[in-house]
């Protein structure tokens, strides 16, 4: 065969190099976990925030959510039936199945708070959770949409590789001789799966999902402990990044959209066009924890034309500045001190702190990564001394 025959094939060969390698670039990006520091600290976050939600309205839940509610037991069924929403609480309208929710969904939000059995009670926690929320969605803000919708994105991410004791569990090397069964993790698989059976049988819909999720858990145990090194959970594994890695992109697009919105609705409004809805917002009682604070606020009217001005300028800009990491850094300090600030002034605490928890996807890893190793030299420093003082006091 000649050059000149050869010339075409040759010249072919950098173009089709460029594409295996852009597609073995892809096919390593669906393979790695990504940011699996933004996922510890968006789950912390929120469950911190639904255990503080919960914990805050326990004397007032069976009048929120159970027995007591004005929302009667048969007019939640109807409600729920004609949105089609999911909620175990729909079983019953008695004390007792309230209770037993009410006290398993903060039990699983403070598992999920430490990273333990981190897969299976997510799933409990979003079930709890859309459970109460769904009892009675009258009494819901934004921050019980935020809530919703996000505790249903965790189940999908891999939230516990880091800051959590599933990590420190799979850190913790295997003694010689040791039994490599998990029993834990067998008996709440086999009870959850005993529980989907009496409570829901074989159906569709949201029964269905959780059966799905309950057979993805059993394949993974299996696979992962009878055949650590085999291809199949190497397939497994990159599933189960690929869906980690959708979730996370879903919450960042799905933070995006809520201020975006948030922005552009704003814009449309000749309250805050003319710079005086927060004026508006600091003179409602309602929004008013600290009287004399937003009394002192409403005062300066510059400064309430600046603060409104702003707050439209950010929820529009926010998802343009993504592009560019220093300035996406700065944009996001600004919009957690931004909610903070809502959370004193206008008494919205658990909104101002979901939201805070879902801009935690955007922080830098370095910046994490700092705050991780600062956080654990403490708790050594704390440890040392305690230590120190119990052989003193001894």
């Amino acid at each position: 065969m000649t050059s000149r025959e050869n010339a075409p094939e040759a010249s072919a060969r950098p173009g089709g190099d460029r594409v295996r390698t852009g597609a073995a670039r892809l096919g390593h990006v669906f393979r790695t976990t990504r940011a699996p520091h933004q996922a510890a600290a968006f789950r912390i976050g929120l469950s911190l925030v639904i255990v503080a939600f919960l914990c805050r309205e326990w004397p007032n839940r069976r009048v929120l959510y159970g027995d007591r509610s004005p929302l009667s037991y048969d007019m939640a069924l109807e409600l729920g039936r004609l949105d089609g929403t999911f909620s175990v609480l729909q079983w019953s309208g008695g004390r007792v199945w309230f209770e037993i929710v009410y006290f398993l969904t903060i039990a699983s939000a403070f598992a999920v708070l430490v990273g333990w059995r981190t897969r299976t009670m997510s799933v409990i926690l979003m079930v709890g959770v859309l459970s109460l929320e769904n009892r009675n969605p009258l009494v819901g803000d934004g921050g019980d949409n935020v809530l919703r919708i996000m505790v249903i994105y965790l189940v999908f991410t891999r939230c516990a590789q880091v800051w959590s004791l599933d990590a420190r569990r799979a850190r913790t090397p295997l003694r010689e001789g040791s039994p490599r069964a998990d029993r834990t993790g067998v008996a709440l698989w086999t009870a959850t799966g005993l529980f989907l059976l009496v409570a829901f049988g074989w159906d569709t819909g949201w029964p269905l999902v959780l059966w799905t999720l309950w057979a993805a858990q059993g394949l993974w145990f299996a696979v992962g402990h009878r055949f650590p090194g085999s291809e199949a959970r190497a397939l497994l594994d990159a599933g189960a990044s690929m869906l980690h890695n959708t979730a996370m992109l879903t919450i960042a697009a799905q933070v995006c959209l809520i201020y975006a919105t948030s922005g552009w609705y704003k814009v449309q409004g000749s309250r805050w066009e003319q710079g005086s809805a927060l004026h508006y917002a600091l003179n409602l009682e309602y929004f008013a924890p600290w009287p004399w604070l937003s009394a002192l606020l409403a005062g300066n009217a510059v400064l309430v034309l600046l603060l409104s001005y702003g707050t439209v300028m950010l929820q529009v800009a926010f998802p343009f500045t993504l592009v560019n990491r220093k300035v996406k850094s700065v944009l996001i300090a600004v919009m957690m001190l931004e909610h903070l600030g809502i959370a004193v002034l206008l008494g919205i605490p658990f909104f101002s702190l979901a939201m805070v928890a879902c801009d935690a996807v955007f922080l830098p890893t370095g910046f994490l990564t700092a705050v991780g190793a600062g956080w654990k030299n403490l708790a050594g420093l704390a440890r040392r001394r305690s230590g120190s003082a119990a052989r003193s006091w001894a």
